[in-house]
């Protein structure tokens, strides 16, 4: 039984972890380790800052965080300084603004002002502290740098607007482990470029889009293909036919201040319609589709023996197989050969609709609205089927343009009804729904595969050990291990390339061993994709995942194959899963394609 003096000395301990201190007249309790800006935060005193990423980039290298500390002459930043007993912190003395202002001017006299060309404008870090801070002249001389970059690839860097933060290096180098970014020049010269003296094409970059989601500016962006699919809309000889991925209806509403709930995929529908689309679906029945090849694929390769040495990986997210290609060529074999939802997406439109419909393959016109820039990159995908040669999907859009067009359309959300998909691919079901989220693709295929053993549906939460919980929960990776009969299966989740890297190596060690791994780029999944609404210092990813989860739990149908249309489009086109004409448009030789696509592939390899 505790005593008192064990309560009391209890308590000592726990104050002994506090710190007292002042900011700005207020007197605050915080952590130990606490720093400044984060006990200022947690009071109700926001601190601006451009470079700081809490546990990512705490550098201080923009020094717009700094405050005053009393009985010290010079000013200290508040991001990478500990919170002491006793300190007199003033965030806002007239020592303190002179230096900001100063500091913000010398930032804005080496970048690129043009705020109303670019894409950030209303949703830019250095733009808001620059008003707050009332700078309306920029008293130096402009020093703008021009670096020559191809305006074709997915991933666009404009240096003119690089304000040198060195967020995208750590993030690349932190999370993802890719190191694509690097810092060269010395003095005034410095600067941020490709690493290695590559292009962007040459490099590993797996388009993820981690840096331009953490670039507090303007400097990285998405190729923007808006006006592409307005002349599609506009010329009468196309058939615009739309999809809409699972993440991104949870991330849209947020740039209209919508709720989660009240931000439905039939409103996005419904805007498509507006636009002028002439059919609109959810990827979620595509995503159907795949899990009725891939979770085949896995019985048959797992039965057959195949997956002793190593485990069958999906390949659903095109940035986690750029990256599979350039660092683990080696390990491309065991990828799924399963097409990503997207791609049988852009097959099924251009094959049979285009059949049901009576009309050639180059009149349909398939767009894409996803979460994704390495979508854009897996758009360049060829497809070959009787006469047509071409692609799958003509344009992808990330949900960022998807709300641009919107926005260009004067389309008020509140105006917006809640739509249904076209038919002949209306259902989706919630197996397809959580596809957007870490572990969504491996619970859903593994609910399915199930039922191809047994003839018998499990229960449809009977899979929930693959969820993930958070960031960083066991360092990205959640095990799980499943019996049916007599057969284990053994499955991993990982999310963000770092931890993927890590895990692929415990593989390759032979330290761990499984049968079914499946992977996503960025942490979180799809809902945390390099596409997504930016909210600078926020990570939504988990939050919008929990909703995909609840959208599962409301569906009406929960498993890929009680899908009834994708029952009748076996039944009409393509036979069984993975059979013959399946296995010819809904899957691709990932090993012909490193050939094919990306000299990155080719030319890089991990020293």
């Amino acid at each position: 039984m505790m005593t008192i003096s064990d309560m009391e000395s209890l308590k000592g301990g726990r104050e002994k972890n506090m710190v007292n201190l002042t900011i700005d007249g207020k007197q605050i309790t915080v952590k130990e380790n606490s720093t400044i800006m984060e006990a200022a935060a947690q009071n109700g005193i926001p601190i601006p800052h451009l470079c700081y990423l809490k546990g990512i980039n705490e550098i201080a290298a923009c020094r717009v965080c700094v405050v005053e500390l009393e009985g010290k002459e010079r000013l200290i930043t508040s991001c990478n300084n500990v919170a002491k007993e006793g300190m007199v912190i003033y965030t806002n003395s007239p020592k303190v603004r002179r230096h900001r202002k100063t500091n913000v001017e010398l930032i804005l006299s080496q970048h690129n002002c043009e705020c109303v060309t670019c894409p950030r404008s209303g949703n830019c870090m250095l733009q808001t502290v620059a008003n707050d801070l009332n700078i309306l002249e920029i008293p130096y001389r402009m020093q703008l740098e021009k670096q020559m970059w191809n305006k074709e690839f997915p991933l666009i860097r404009d240096s003119s607007k690089c304000i040198k933060c060195m967020r995208c290096i750590q993030v690349c180098d932190k999370v993802q482990s890719l190191h694509i970014w690097d810092v060269e020049g010395t003095g005034s010269r410095t600067t941020v470029n490709v690493s290695g003296h590559k292009t962007i094409e040459e490099s590993a970059c797996s388009l993820c889009g981690q840096c331009v989601t953490h670039c507090p500016v303007g400097a990285l962006r998405e190729r923007n293909d808006t006006e592409k699919v307005w002349e599609a809309l506009s010329d009468p000889n196309k058939i615009v036919v739309t999809q809409v991925a699972p993440a991104v209806r949870t991330a849209w509403g947020e740039e209209f201040g919508l709720q989660p709930n009240e931000a439905t995929v039939g409103m996005i529908l419904d805007a498509l319609k507006k636009m002028g689309a002439d059919y609109v679906f959810d990827t979620c029945f595509s995503a159907d589709l795949t899990i009725m090849e891939e979770a085949t694929e896995f019985i048959q390769r797992f039965t057959s023996g195949e997956l002793k040495e190593r485990p069958m990986f999906t390949s659903c997210c095109p940035g986690w197989v750029r990256f599979a290609k350039s660092q683990f060529p080696h390990m491309v074999k065991y990828l799924s050969s399963a097409k990503s939802p997207q791609q049988m997406f852009g097959t099924v439109m251009k094959t049979y609709f285009a059949q049901k419909l009576g009309v050639s393959p180059e009149q349909i016109f398939t767009v894409s609205i996803m979460p994704c820039l390495a979508k854009k990159g897996e758009q360049e995908m060829e497809l070959f089927h009787g006469e047509y040669a071409g692609k799958d999907i003509d344009v992808v859009l990330t949900t960022r343009e998807f709300v641009k067009m919107i926005r260009a359309a004067h389309i008020s959300p509140e105006t917006l009804k809640n739509r249904e998909s076209d038919r002949p691919m209306q259902e989706g079901t919630g197996a397809g729904v959580i596809f957007g989220t870490t572990g969504g693709v491996m619970e859903a295929a593994l609910r399915s595969a199930y039922f191809f053993l047994k003839g018998e549906n499990a229960a449809a939460d009977a899979f929930q050990a693959v969820r993930a919980e958070g960031f960083n929960a066991n360092h990205g990776v959640q095990e799980a291990e499943f019996q049916i009969d007599d057969i284990t299966v053994r499955t991993a989740v990982v999310s963000g390339l770092g931890n993927t890297r890590a895990l692929m190596k415990k593989i390759e060690r032979g330290e761990v061993h499984y049968d079914f791994v499946e992977v996503m780029a960025c942490p979180g999944g799809c809902v945390g994709g390099g596409g997504q609404p930016i909210h600078d210092g926020e990570e939504r990813a988990f939050e919008r995942g929990k909703r995909l989860y609840q959208l599962d739990a409301d569906a009406k149908i929960r498993y890929s194959h009680d899908n009834p249309d994708i029952k009748r489009l076996y039944e009409e086109y393509f036979g069984e899963p993975n059979e013959h004409k399946a296995h010819m448009l809904l899957h691709t030789d990932h090993l012909e394609s490193m050939e094919r696509y990306g000299t990155g592939y080719r030319n890089y390899r991990e020293e």
